[in-house]
């Protein structure tokens, strides 16, 4: 399926990895090919293009899309080049569920046939030779000057990211990707070509759902690593997560940040949090997720729930705003399409979208390669064990890349 789809200049691959976190509809999705999309500077735009498109859409939201959000300024390259968003509407829709196969669009016996006949293709890939934007000792730095801003009363918690890159890469994105979701799946995987651009990712985060009238964000913030080969260890990290003083105060915050978030668009009294500091394990990490929930107001469009919620604040901070301004001052990178998000919106108006983490982003053209590692930080944190946990983060995607 894959390969077929690379024949297109644009397609979006979504597969939850046969995880089941809830709200779920759909195991994996394939959109292939492009009848319309829409890509502009204003969110407000992809309203009207929803209203008369009236079917699937899929697409990705850039976190630069935050400059226009909330009116805040930043002029760094984005090697990979992804535009603030982009939706289409595909001319093929794929869906696996179970050992069922259904294709949506014209010709869909000879469109099955092409894809069964379709030869695994495997591209050259040569050795990567990975560089980092900062070395340990000007990163714990950062960190120590972002925690002077913490003293100062300017935030509370502030989400600080490093890139990783390297330049004449030459890579095999599909085979990247399904390297990584081997050694990493994650229930909100996405492989997504734009022209040019990759996004290879393997995400275990989701920013915001909507099913019906109710809309549903889980916030992950908290993360240890797994001993899965001693199951009482792990059982011992994964209680030392729940229990850290340090993560919970991350993920209650976040949580506050969402709740906020969302009565902007949502009922009075309807915003509730379904489960707090729930931990969930996957195969490099623990992670703690909490799940927070709301009643959508009348005729609230896609745009402002956009507008009232992202950038996510699992990849901000709080204050927001704030924040955003302090991220844009301190990251030496622009992040794209990184910690924003990618996804789908049904013909029904539900839609799923995850959190661009976990990612190796990649420009064909370039040859410019890039993934993105962040921990959030706080007043009490180590900048030793941040520097710590964002190489536990990238352990997976530096195994794929390097072996």
């Amino acid at each position: 399926m894959l390969n077929w789809a690379n024949r297109f200049n644009i397609f979006c691959f979504l597969d939850n990895q046969d995880y089941s976190i809830q709200p779920q509809r759909y195991e994996c999705l394939l959109a292939a090919g492009v009848t319309r999309y829409i890509s502009s500077a204003n969110i407000r735009d992809l309203d009207k293009f929803l209203a008369e498109s009236k079917g699937w859409s899929f697409g990705h939201l850039s976190y630069e899309l935050k400059n226009s959000i909330h009116h805040i300024y930043s002029n760094k390259e984005d090697h990979v080049g992804f535009p603030l968003y982009y939706f289409f509407i595909p001319q093929f829709l794929l869906q696996i569920k179970g050992e069922a196969l259904t294709i949506e669009g014209r010709d869909c016996e000879k469109l099955y046939d092409e894809i069964v006949g379709q030869e695994t293709e495997s591209r050259y890939s040569s050795p990567i030779a990975i560089r980092q934007r900062l070395t340990k000792e000007q990163y714990i730095q950062k960190i120590q000057n972002l925690q002077q801003h913490i003293v100062r009363g300017d935030c509370y918690e502030i989400n600080f990211c490093q890139e990783f890159f390297a330049e004449n890469a030459n890579i095999d994105p599909i085979e990247t990707f399904q390297n990584l979701v081997a050694v990493s799946p994650n229930p909100f995987s996405a492989l997504y070509k734009l022209n040019s651009s990759y996004l290879i990712c393997a995400s275990p985060e989701r920013f915001i759902s909507k099913k019906g009238n109710s809309i549903f964000s889980q916030p992950m913030k908290g993360t240890i690593k797994r001993n899965p080969g001693n199951k009482k260890e792990d059982n011992k990290l994964k209680e030392e997560l729940l229990q850290s003083p340090k993560e919970r105060s991350e993920n209650v915050m976040v949580v506050d940040i969402v709740r906020n978030d969302l009565t902007k668009v949502c009922t009075d009294g309807s915003i509730k949090v379904d489960e707090l500091f729930g931990v969930y394990s996957y195969p490099q990490v623990h992670q703690m997720i909490s799940t927070i929930s709301g009643e959508l107001k009348a005729g609230v469009k896609f745009s402002e729930i956009i507008e009232a919620t992202f950038p996510m604040g699992s990849m901000t901070g709080a204050p927001k705003h704030r924040v955003m301004e302090l991220i844009d001052e301190y990251e030496d990178s622009a992040r794209g399409i990184f910690s924003g998000s990618v996804g789908y919106i049904s013909p029904d108006s539900d839609f799923d979208f995850n959190v661009v983490i976990r990612s190796i982003m990649y420009n064909a053209s370039k040859k410019y390669l890039s993934y993105q590692l962040g921990s959030g930080i706080t007043f009490y944190s180590d900048p030793e064990k941040e520097w710590d946990e964002c190489l536990l983060k990238g352990e997976a995607i530096k195994k794929v890349l390097t072996r």
